[in-house]
């Protein structure tokens, strides 16, 4: 693989100074969950404070690789701004010439969740019809605020998802009559897989208009919002 290639695939989808704000609210949510162990939800699916910690960290560090699915011939000139802002934050999207899109999944953004949100779901099958539910709220939402923006792909607001999937989860727990100690499995794979399903999967068709050198699922314009999802959905423990 050339050093180009290596450039459009290993970059991390948000600016440096939002990747530290992550970072520290890992420390803060992990803190939560030790000073509250023998309370929360959390241990009752199965997870301990430090893979909750793995978890996430895995998920931070992974934002910045992707894996290569195909090349989309652009129907737009290509944009080769170094920077994108959309919703108030700055991404990073690796500069190219050729008018190509890579189509490309993220492994902190993407691979990771949906892994451990069908291993969840797969453990505990009576959580599947509420997190069904939950995911098709938070894609309906996120597919509305999606904005195609050039030279990124598809963005969304960061802290919609997120509060789309815990309000989702309260709805299926309080209002469905959901177990409460499934509360985070619904608000955590409704958060990822809702906001990779309306915001990426969905708007597919549009990426050729973008003139984006890159489009990540789960990377840049939707990683926020996924990471965001996964951390939200802890603290409703």
């Amino acid at each position: 693989m050339n050093d180009r290639m290596e450039n459009r695939l290993i970059y991390y989808p948000v600016g440096m100074l939002i990747m530290l704000i992550f970072a520290f609210l890992i420390v803060v949510v992990v803190s939560f969950l030790f000073l509250n162990l023998a309370k929360t939800a959390f241990i009752k699916i199965g997870f301990s404070w430090s893979q909750a910690l793995f978890v996430l960290l895995a998920s931070l560090v992974g934002s910045s690789i992707n894996i290569p699915l195909t090349n989309l011939r652009c129907s737009a000139t290509m944009v080769e701004d170094r920077y994108i802002r959309a919703f108030g934050v700055t991404y990073r999207v690796p500069v190219a010439g050729s008018c190509n899109t890579l189509l490309a999944i993220n492994v902190g953004g993407a691979l990771i969740p949906m892994f451990i949100s069908f291993a969840l779901i797969y453990r505990f099958p009576q959580s599947l019809y509420y997190a069904l539910a939950g995911i098709a709220i938070v894609a309906i939402v996120t597919n509305r605020v999606a904005k195609p923006v050039r030279g990124l792909g598809i963005a969304t607001p960061a802290l919609i998802p997120p509060l789309c999937a815990a309000l989702a989860a309260i709805l299926m727990v309080y209002g469905l009559g959901a177990p409460h100690d499934l509360i985070f499995l619904i608000a955590y794979a409704a958060g990822t897989l809702g906001t990779l399903l309306g915001a990426d999967i969905l708007n597919l068709g549009k990426i050729r208009d973008m003139g984006a050198p890159v489009a990540s699922i789960g990377g840049a314009g939707t990683f926020d919002g996924v990471f965001l999802s996964g951390l939200i959905a802890v603290l409703l423990l």
